[in-house]
């Protein structure tokens, strides 16, 4: 049978990897349950952040770099990186189903969670959480980073960046929703900030772009403006040619399906499967010898999920002859065996 969810593969790579800690006290990786459990313990008076990554997600290695800058900020929180198929028991208790995924500890009970690779809310999670008193970062104890150069940074944490009070899933003000709503019809794509979690870039943003009021868009690192210009760039039909857009996922998929007359969406790629069941349908689909392109889904977590619902097939790999799905591994073996996969794979049947 093909897996149904998250497994190590068969070859042991996960359990063979050495992992090395990192070179900061507050900064380090939890292999086991039995570790993890011990840093909760030993770190019950301060925030501690778990980073849920994996080795093949190039968005984790990002936010790993992110989390080693905040360690050095944040010298009384634990950051902590536990690599989720390797540590499943973990990964499972905390519905873990995508990387990366970051989890707020206090006193040993979670207390917030982000999913995905959102620097900016990472920043202001661990800024707002670790304030909170127990062992939070002391003023003085860290030289401070300077404004300008934090809002700069801020500003170019995304193509598209959204300044608003609340969040897109809870506005906090009729502006931020009108705003919020805009963006959404137009299908842009952005991240946001919440300024109502931090005074400091509330009040120096307003001097930094010499902007009185919220919400605030920037497209690469400029001022667009803020509800008033939004609406303008609406009505003149120059929205589309400003903001960065968002393609549809169904769109995308189908565009991935249809790529070449046959495509593989499998864990890893023809040159090294990732899990067995990958390795498998390579060398059943090479001895056809009948082209075929293929997709690696670990570097994908959008398309890796998404693929299940758009053909209600929950498991990988997948194969797909002139954009129908033709099925997983064990059809795929059913075709061999009955005689009829090359025929299949040529588009005859």
């Amino acid at each position: 049978m093909e897996e149904s969810k998250k497994v190590r593969c068969p070859d042991g790579g996960l359990e063979d990897r050495l992992v090395m800690s990192g070179s900061m006290a507050n900064l380090t990786d939890a292999t086991s349950l039995q570790q993890f459990e011990e840093l909760l313990k030993n770190n019950s008076k301060s925030l501690t952040v778990v980073h849920f990554h994996a080795a093949w997600a190039p968005q984790c290695s990002q936010m790993n770099d992110v989390m080693a800058e905040l360690a050095k900020e944040h010298k009384h929180t634990m950051f902590v990186k536990l690599e989720a198929e390797a540590v499943p028991e973990v990964s499972e208790k905390y519905e873990i189903t995508s990387v990366p995924t970051f989890l707020f500890f206090k006193g040993g009970e979670k207390i917030d969670r982000l999913d995905g690779a959102h620097a900016p809310e990472l920043t202001n999670k661990v800024q707002r959480l670790g304030s909170g008193g127990g062992g939070a970062a002391r003023a003085g104890d860290v030289p401070k980073e300077d404004l300008n150069e934090r809002l700069k940074r801020l500003i170019n944490a995304a193509p598209c960046m959204l300044f608003m009070k609340g969040s897109p899933q809870e506005p906090r003000c009729g502006f931020s929703r009108q705003i919020v709503q805009i963006l959404k019809d137009h299908d842009v794509q952005y991240s946001s900030f919440d300024i109502l979690s931090d005074e400091e870039v509330r009040q120096g943003l307003k001097t930094y772009s010499n902007w009185p009021t919220f919400p605030q868009v920037y497209v690469n690192g400029e001022l667009i403006g803020g509800l008033d210009i939004v609406k303008e760039l609406v009505e003149s039909g120059e929205l589309e040619n400003t903001f960065p857009k968002t393609v549809s996922l169904e769109s995308r998929l189908k565009t991935l399906i249809n790529k070449s007359p046959i495509m593989l969406f499998m864990k890893g790629n023809k040159e090294t499967a990732k899990c067995g069941f990958s390795r498998q349908i390579l060398e059943i689909m090479n001895s056809t010898g009948v082209e075929y392109n293929t997709f690696d889904i670990l570097e994908d977590e959008e398309v890796r999920q998404g693929l299940k619902t758009y053909s209600n097939w929950p498991t990988f790999p997948q194969l797909y002859v002139k954009g129908d799905l033709i099925g997983g591994l064990d059809i795929v073996k059913e075709l061999k065996e009955n005689g009829e996969l090359t025929s299949v794979l040529k588009g005859e049947n």
